[in-house]
């Protein structure tokens, strides 16, 4: 139903989730980060408050398993959750419930960790964080290289449809939000084209925001 990584750039402290579902608009309830904080995937029954509650914990000085713990004791049902997560040093935790549906797994690498449900087989979870390990460039461009070797490797059971991209840096907002809510085919594929049209442009938002005196004009009505 679900599959995901989460991933930690070493030279550059962002932080980064990639992930893909067989469900609609997986971005909207399934990534949750925090700048210098922390990421976390929580999905298969997806409870989105754990997201959160998991980042306030870490924000508080909590270890990432005693972080996950808390959380999902908090709320109950953790039979059917399955939650991945890196704090802002990098160190990770896992959970898969016993209800997981289908073929599941969870898998920490170097800087990373990938977690999955109702997958094709638990090979696409070693992709997942083999990928990410060994490409290089931007932490969003291995993040979806991940994603593209998990589909290489037989993605999820049946069809995905749809997919999202999510990066912090140094700032309190993100300096990648990409979403495809929905396709009827390769949503993983529909994100990696919005990346690379956002790619080229995404340091001039940031000056944007930061100094609009040095914003560099786009040429549409009013923008001068």
């Amino acid at each position: 139903m679900t599959f995901s990584i989460v991933g930690r750039c070493s030279e550059t402290g962002q932080l980064g989730i990639a992930i893909s579902s067989s469900s609609i608009a997986v971005g909207a309830r399934c990534p949750w980060l925090r700048a210098g904080v922390g990421a976390v995937a929580s999905q298969n029954v997806t409870l989105p408050a754990l997201g959160p509650q998991i980042l306030d914990l870490l924000e508080a000085g909590h270890e990432p398993a005693a972080a996950l713990d808390q959380a999902l004791a908090r709320n109950g049902y953790s039979q059917y959750r399955q939650v991945a997560l890196l704090d802002g040093q990098g160190r990770s935790a896992l959970f898969s419930g016993s209800q997981a549906l289908g073929v599941h797994k969870a898998l920490a690498g170097e800087q990373c960790v990938a977690a999955g449900n109702l997958l094709a087989s638990a090979a696409v979870i070693e992709a997942l964080v083999s990928a990410f390990e060994q490409s290089p460039g931007q932490l969003a461009e291995r993040l979806l290289a991940a994603m593209h070797a998990a589909i290489a490797a037989g993605g999820e059971a049946g069809p995905v449809h749809s997919a999202a991209l999510k990066v912090v840096g140094d700032l309190t907002w993100p300096m990648v939000d990409l979403r495809v809510d929905w396709a009827e085919q390769d949503p993983i594929g529909e994100l990696d084209k919005l990346w690379q049209a956002y790619a080229p442009q995404m340091q001039d938002y940031l000056i944007r925001a930061l100094d609009p005196t040095a914003a560099p004009s786009y040429g549409v009505p009013g923008d001068e």
